[in-house]
């Protein structure tokens, strides 16, 4: 991967702890700045429209992140456009996914022969309000967030709610198809009862998805507990696509 300093003015940095979400050959940058949209490509720029200036800067953070981490991989100034569906239009060869909530954009990037498709999700703990608790979470969430200390509810219920962000971030540029949060279920072992802050979770469907075409369910994700976040990475290898083909 290349060793030349990023380009000036991009403050984000690639970031060994989101990139531990994933399998190896994925690139994880972050970045704790709002994106300055001077830096933006004019190819990018035109996407913005009459966007508030929250939405610009969350805009350029995450194509700044982006260009940092196609930087590893010898490509500079790749404007990151948008498709007609709102996804971000990758290099050939290359897959990734983009996050962004207050305080903290990330992008994740990967190339296509090694990864198929790579999802990423950073939340706020808490900021879930439990008034929209049962649109996140199916009977059997409830249940386990139910059986938790109070205190830990909030933080159980954002988890779910960021892997069932990063798994649809995963597989929408695969098939296209939209999921409710009921489509899916997460189960985690590790967390909540050990207080773990990091490991495993499983992610199962609760109807048949076009995803499973690619790939056998449950599929393994991630989660990182870390500062006032909660973020969280499913990846599918090739290996595992070219086993269900």
């Amino acid at each position: 991967m290349s060793t030349i300093p990023q380009s000036a003015g991009n403050s984000s940095n690639l970031s060994p702890l989101l990139a531990g979400l994933f399998p190896a050959g994925v690139v994880a940058v972050e970045s704790r700045e709002p994106g300055d949209p001077a830096l933006l490509l004019p190819a990018e720029a035109a996407h913005l429209g009459r966007a508030v200036a929250k939405r610009v800067q969350e805009f350029a953070a995450g194509r700044l992140c982006v260009r940092r981490a196609l930087h590893e991989y010898g490509i500079d100034q790749f404007p990151l456009r948008v498709a007609v569906d709102r996804q971000p239009v990758w290099p050939e060869g290359f897959v990734g996914s983009i996050t962004h909530t207050a305080g903290l954009c990330a992008a994740v990037v990967a190339e296509s022969r090694t990864i198929a498709a790579v999802g990423i999700d950073t939340e706020i703990v808490g900021h879930v309000t439990p008034d929209i608790w049962s649109t996140i979470c199916v009977a059997r969430e409830a249940d386990w967030v139910n059986s938790l200390r109070p205190s830990v509810r909030a933080a159980a219920v954002t988890l779910i709610f960021s892997a069932k962000e990063a798994f649809y971030k995963c597989q929408y540029p695969l098939v296209a198809e939209w999921l409710d949060f009921h489509d899916v279920v997460i189960e985690s072992e590790s967390w909540g009862q050990r207080g773990q802050n990091a490991g495993p979770i499983l992610i199962r469907a609760t109807r048949r998805l076009r995803f499973e075409e690619h790939a056998l369910l449950p599929i393994i994700g991630r989660y990182q507990f870390h500062e006032e976040f909660v973020s969280v990475g499913v990846a599918l290898p090739q290996a595992a696509n070219i086993l269900v083909k």
